[in-house]
């Protein structure tokens, strides 16, 4: 049984939107006490860069090659099935661990306005009710999607609006750098946090009516989109009362997960309907990658499974719904476990390792294509090309140095992760087993 095409370029834009728009709302504020409002903008800057010019590349892979698998199958084909087993355990981390991450700031909004309602029991119930979702049709699914995308869009609009009128240079630039230039390397996880995913929109790719004309649409007008909201919420929050103002709740010293409504609170008062508006609103920003991201997982893990690196089970489309209900349930007990750590910035960091490790191998995947097989239909070709992958390549190195050299504990979990997931790749699946997709047909 094979996905549906009920997808358009409106709809993909909202979910490349949708997948990555949480990190306005949350995740980046725990960069600041590593490098302050000086050195996040540094790391900012950097990935901006980093995923601008990776996007322009990817774009022409999903369209020559749109496959559920992404980077998986890019990988594979350019360097053979161990490499794409690599590239595609990444991925699955990356696609796995955000969730979790998202709803643990789910719950920390909901306990913003009620108090009562424990975090960690709020990311649970997320999970459940969005799995469902999920799991009912992907149109009724990626239509919700679409909805709560838009309002998410307008919510930071409004924020930028209320907010940035309040804007200090004075404040944002109190204590720019607490630990120097070098505390820059250490929030570049943090900075990636605002366009993670985006990627993503290349896992959709079987489910595009016109995947060679509408994905590369949805990538560059959701990475432009991305860039304005990213330099409106930065600026607009960091800049009414500094940056310990939204990393740290008044009488706290623990980093909390909803920096808006902290620095709005600072800027019109907790007492404003405005706040409490923005608050509530703020969740559907949470909300759309939570769900986004639930969609991309499982389509990763549907290609595993396809192939036999999974549970054949885990490959099935169900007939009637259409949609992976195997994989969007092992995607659901993935982070049952994370949520039961209680650790945020631990599990974002992890992410965005893997994400680092997807976005380097495709783009040498898409370099070493365009060498082995010249003559593959690309209806969208990277622009200034070799330029753009080379800048994208370069920079990712750099950044994945960077966070080996900030975060040595977590590079070895992660680490860790890859290399038994390969040792028991090798071990499990036999030579003549180990393919790069059941249907690698243009």
């Amino acid at each position: 049984m094979k996905l549906e095409r009920t997808l358009g370029p409106v709809m993909i834009w909202g979910l490349g939107v949708g997948y990555v728009i949480s990190g306005s709302y949350f995740g980046w504020n725990l960069g600041l006490p590593h490098g302050g409002p000086y050195g996040l903008l540094a790391a900012t800057a950097v990935v901006t860069v980093l995923y601008v010019t990776f996007v322009l590349g990817y774009a022409e892979l999903s369209c020559a090659i749109p496959r559920a698998g992404g980077a998986f199958v890019y990988a594979g084909r350019a360097f053979g099935p161990k490499v794409g087993f690599i590239a595609g355990t990444a991925q699955i981390v990356e696609y796995a661990l955000a969730p979790p991450a998202i709803a643990f700031a789910i719950g920390s909004y909901v306990n913003q306005t009620n108090p009562s309602l424990s975090p960690v029991a709020v990311a649970f119930a997320a999970y459940l009710v969005f799995t469902a979702i999920n799991m009912v049709g992907v149109k009724i699914s990626v239509t919700f999607e679409l909805v709560v995308t838009v309002l998410a869009v307008l919510e930071l609009l409004v924020f930028g609006a209320v907010a940035l009128p309040h804007f200090s240079l004075e404040k944002f630039s109190s204590d720019p750098l607490p630990n120097g230039w070098v505390g820059a390397l250490a929030a570049l996880p943090f900075a990636m946090w605002f366009y993670l995913a985006i990627e993503g929109i290349a896992n959709v790719a079987e489910e595009a009516k016109n995947p060679q004309r509408d994905l590369p649409r949805g990538f560059l007008t959701a990475m432009a989109t991305l860039v304005v909201l990213t330099t409106i919420v930065f600026f607009g929050s960091v800049g009414v009362d500094g940056w310990r103002s939204v990393v740290y709740p008044v009488g706290s010293d623990v980093p909390n997960d909803s920096p808006l409504p902290l620095a709005i609170g600072h800027a019109i008062g907790r007492d404003h309907v405005l706040f409490k508006v923005l608050t509530g609103v703020g969740l559907l920003g949470l909300i759309a990658s939570f769900h986004g991201i639930l969609i991309v997982a499982s389509r990763a893990l549907l290609a595993y499974g396809r192939v036999g690196y999974a549970p054949r089970v885990i490959g099935v489309v169900n007939a009637k719904t259409k949609t992976p209900i195997a994989a969007l349930l092992v995607t659901m007990v993935i982070g049952f476990g994370a949520l039961l750590t209680n650790r945020t910035g631990d599990i974002i960091t992890l992410a965005v390792f893997g994400a680092i490790t997807l976005y380097i191998v495709s783009t040498a995947s898409l370099m070493k294509l365009r060498q082995t097989e010249p003559n593959l239909p690309r209806p969208y070709k990277t622009p200034f090309y070799p330029v753009v992958p080379i800048i994208a390549l370069v920079v990712g190195v750099i950044v994945a140095g960077a966070m080996v050299w900030s975060n040595p504990g977590l590079a070895l979990i992660y680490v860790g992760i890859i290399g038994g997931a390969y040792v028991v790749w090798l071990v499990l699946v036999p030579k003549d087993k180990r393919v790069v997709e059941s249907n690698t047909s243009n």
